[in-house]
């Protein structure tokens, strides 16, 4: 998998520079763009609950904020305006030098500029788009207001592409040819069978493409510990010693836990085991309308569970954690819990990976979730008792249209074509729920930013103060992650206690993650401090070549403890082993 970041089309309505540090070129496929954007934030999942038009239309009050706007700076319509008018005479008359980016892969076909008939409908979409683009620049809109208007506008440009017309895309058009037409029906059944069900967005993977069990999630390990809320799995030693204080992993509460356990050679886990660490993995079970008071007291509980089991099996008294995404803002809110009640010393060492704990101007998530949005999409799911993961993965596809909609739509049905076999992806189809009461707590410690103000949320009855958790940790991020900014993601190094190394990754969302040794194109960013302003942190950190988990491993076997014989046996005499790896949750639907 390659490093490089999805980026939105040039014509798309979100012109925004990313850090120079983030372009290493060559532009990315979109199953690799998939991948940046298949999991994130849970309380992204305002959206999810309201509807796919909510993506599409700005709420009132942007739009009258963007009107007044306009009436303020008119010539930012008449400026832009007749700019597009006399591009479009360039264009009619064969004279305009509007040209698409060499990274933009729908008008990569040297149809689109050798023949007339295509060549002026595709100049014209991106003229249009970069006028509008322009205007929403102009303005000068608030943050929250400008992202708002941005993610609806590039919904709706990126929607008229020219590419998206079957007669216009020359894809399509050879399709015809080549197949005999049959690329029309077995594409019109596909879009038929994706219409009908959940997520309603073109398949990014075949349903059939893995089996969890065989292709993916085959580390060996066995499930030692079982309850309503999880599983938890721990790992065969691949090693003849192992370090003595076992790793607690914490997933993200949306998808299954595989994520970290995709196929061999991309296997977070499997890393981890090879570099001599005991590892234990909480699996969530998949819930459902019986489960909707599970809330962050009742996944506090499970993660506080999975530590005493671990402690017990290894006979350690301390044990490290990691929490990934939503699963790190747990892990954040327990390490807390232990601080005030005197037990924070049973943990050795704490990793969060891309994980936002503050979430003040975190993108174009967080500009999303307005009162309204939330007291909406709260009440639907209380209403349900769960969040359906189907709702999860058409708001996060609709993030990134340009990628993960219409992409796949021309594949699929302009071409007829199977999506392409990808594991991140099969992954992210894997849906699950989230339940009411946790997509309740997420929203408000969210939206409300309670997790940088001491005592404005608790976890399990205690008040969480971030700034009493005093125990090292390791900090990563993507700097091309368009769900959780790495400044977001490093602002957590100022929240905490104790001392801090933030890695930061040339990757995005998921790839910062699956982001296995051997990856040439892989680097990470690193310095000797973490000041407060992560710009500074920028400007002295030192670029590493390879993947950051051998970086992590290391760092961790540091506070890991000393090295003792690898058990022969898994689980113990009082939590025997119930069943092997991946257990029973991973395969709830």
């Amino acid at each position: 998998m390659t490093t490089t970041a999805a980026r939105p089309s040039p014509d798309s309505p979100r012109p925004r520079p990313a850090p120079a540090a983030a372009d290493a070129g060559g532009g990315t496929s979109a199953e690799e763009a998939a991948s940046e954007a298949v999991t994130g934030l849970d309380m992204v999942l305002v959206d999810a609950a309201r509807g796919p038009l909510r993506r599409m239309v700005p709420p009132v009050r942007t739009l009258g904020a963007l009107g007044a706007a306009l009436v303020r700076k008119p010539d930012a319509v008449t400026g832009r305006g007749g700019e597009l008018v006399r591009e479009l005479g360039r264009i009619a008359v064969g004279r305009s030098e509007v040209a698409p980016s060499p990274k933009d892969r729908r008008f990569a076909d040297p149809a689109w500029t050798g023949n007339p008939f295509l060549r002026i409908p595709m100049q014209a979409h991106i003229a249009a788009a970069r006028a509008a683009a322009g205007i929403v620049d102009d303005v000068d809109l608030g943050w929250q207001d400008d992202e708002r208007i941005r993610f609806a506008l590039t919904n709706v440009v990126d929607a008229l592409a020219p590419s998206n017309v079957p007669f216009l895309n020359p894809l399509a058009l050879k399709a015809v040819i080549d197949t005999g037409g049959r690329n029309v029906v077995t594409g019109a059944r596909r879009f038929v069978s994706d219409v009908l069900s959940p997520p309603r967005v073109p398949s990014m993977v075949e349903p059939d493409a893995f089996t969890v069990g065989e292709d993916l999630a085959v580390t060996p390990g066995a499930v030692v510990l079982r309850t309503e809320v999880f599983e938890l799995i721990q790992y065969r030693p691949a090693t003849e010693t192992v370090r003595s204080v076992p790793l607690v992993v914490v997933p993200p509460t949306i998808n299954k836990y595989y994520v970290t356990d995709l196929a061999p050679g991309r296997s977070i886990v499997e890393n981890y085991v090879a570099a001599g660490q005991q590892v234990f993995m909480i699996s969530w079970r998949n819930p459902d309308e019986r489960h909707a008071d599970w809330g962050l007291d009742a996944y506090g509980q499970a993660v506080l569970d999975a530590m005493d089991a671990a402690a017990r099996i290894t006979g350690s008294e301390r044990v490290s954690l990691q929490g990934f995404c939503s699963g790190g803002i747990i892990l954040a809110m327990v390490l807390a819990h232990l601080a005030a009640t005197d037990r924070l010393g049973r943990v050795a060492a704490a990793s969060f990976a891309v994980t936002v704990l503050d979430w003040a101007k975190a993108g174009t998530v967080g500009a999303l979730m307005d009162p309204e949005a939330v007291k909406e999409a709260t009440e639907k799911s209380r209403k349900k008792g769960y969040l359906d993961g189907a709702m999860l993965a058409e708001v996060f596809a609709w993030l990134r249209p340009n990628d993960l909609v219409w992409n796949y739509w021309v594949n699929n049905y302009l071409q007829g074509n199977p999506p392409p076999a990808f594991d991140i992806l099969y992954w992210n189809a894997d849906t699950t729920r989230m339940t009411a009461a946790l997509h309740r707590d997420f929203i408000e410690v969210a939206v409300g930013n309670r997790l940088t103000t001491p005592g404005a949320t608790t976890m399990l009855g205690t008040p969480v103060d971030l700034s009493t958790v005093d125990v090292d940790t390791y900090v990563t991020a993507g700097i091309a992650d368009h769900l959780c900014p790495w400044q977001s993601c490093y602002r957590t190094t100022q929240l905490l206690g104790g001392d801090s190394r933030f890695v930061l990754s040339t990757s995005g969302h998921i790839a910062s993650l699956v982001n296995p040794p051997g990856n040439r194109k892989a680097s990470f960013r690193v310095a000797p401090e973490t000041p407060a302003d992560p710009e500074r942190w920028l400007a002295s950190a030192q670029e590493e070549k390879g993947s950051w988990w051998p970086d992590f491993t290391a760092w961790l076997g540091e506070r890991s403890g000393e090295e003792v014989p690898a058990p022969q046996e898994l689980g113990s005499a009082e939590l025997p082993v119930l069943g092997d790896a991946p257990g029973t949750y991973v395969f709830d639907k």
